[in-house]
């Protein structure tokens, strides 16, 4: 009976572990349908990327078990999604980065635009500038990524951002922690 129990309860918790993994409902939903779109499965796992406080502490964007994940369709490995928020002129927007088995970004999407200017960076035309770009790449919107006319500070933050996970990702695969 005890053991039951036990194993009830690790059932529980892991499924709470797998399934909810901390991100508000509104942007799990959006963050599921692009993975999905991306990977072409319905069903997937997200396991959480630990990293020890002292890395943590020098990397650019910091990463904890809500923003950076390890995707997995039954026993294969598909790739990596990072969950953002960036600033716009008085609000944050929500934004996913995929990457692939191999780090390099597959996909990115704009979750959740909360202004009335500057939305255009949700437009896959822009946003295209970021395939391919993997932890050894730059990206600046001064040299290497258009700017896009009354969108001028989400293209700034948006493109240092992206900088910022793109480094992180570059320091996480020097330290074998992908």
């Amino acid at each position: 009976m005890r053991n039951a129990k036990l194993f009830l309860g690790v059932i529980m918790v892991s499924s709470i572990f797998l399934v909810g993994f901390g991100l508000p409902k509104n942007i799990e939903k959006r963050v599921h349908k692009e993975l999905e779109k991306t990977f072409q499965f319905s069903e997937f796992l997200l396991h959480p990327i630990a990293v020890s406080e002292s890395l943590n502490a020098q990397l650019p964007k910091k990463i904890n078990v809500n923003n950076l994940f390890k995707i997995s369709h039954d026993a294969d490995h598909l790739g990596y999604v990072f969950v953002g928020q960036a600033p716009s002129k008085t609000a944050m927007f929500d934004y996913l980065i995929v990457f692939d088995k191999e780090l390099k970004v597959v996909h990115s999407k704009v979750l959740i635009y909360r202004e009335e200017y500057g939305g255009e960076i949700g437009s896959k035309r822009w946003l295209k500038q970021f395939l391919g770009k993997t932890g050894g790449d730059r990206v600046n919107h001064e040299s290497n990524i258009d700017g896009i006319a009354g969108a001028t500070i989400s293209v700034r933050s948006m493109t240092t951002s992206i900088d910022s996970l793109l480094l992180t990702i570059e320091i996480l695969q020097k330290n074998k922690v992908l």
